[in-house]
Formats: structure tokens, sequence, C-alpha cells
């Protein structure tokens, strides 16, 4: 496959993204460094934080 390549100047005045069901990453122009991050959209009253961890006993 040839590819020819033509790096211009590009500019974005404004991008809008109204969700992501998995993961994606969307790159306009060229990078030097991306940094991954993450939200969780768990409701409040689902999120349990506890020291404690159920311990399930194993018989054989």
């Amino acid at each position: 496959m040839k590819m020819t390549v033509h790096n211009k100047k590009i500019e974005v005045g404004e991008f809008d993204c109204d969700g992501v069901s998995q993961s994606s990453i969307v790159l306009i122009g060229d990078t030097e460094e991306i940094i991954s991050s993450t939200v969780f959209d768990t409701p409040a009253d689902s999120l349990i934080i506890s020291k404690q961890l159920p311990i399930r006993k194993h018989y054989e």
C-alpha cells in the first residue's frame, strides 16, 4: 500500500461528544503524550466502600 501524508495546520474550534459506550480515543492531529483517565457512573447507593472483604469458605 502506498500512502502519502501532508502534515498541514489543523484547527478545531469545538468538539462535542455525547457519550462513549466502550473504551475509545479521539485523536485530532498529532500528539506526543496520551494520558488515560476513567469515569464511573455508578449510582451512589450501589457503591460500597469498606475495608472488610466477603470471604467465602471453600470446603472439599
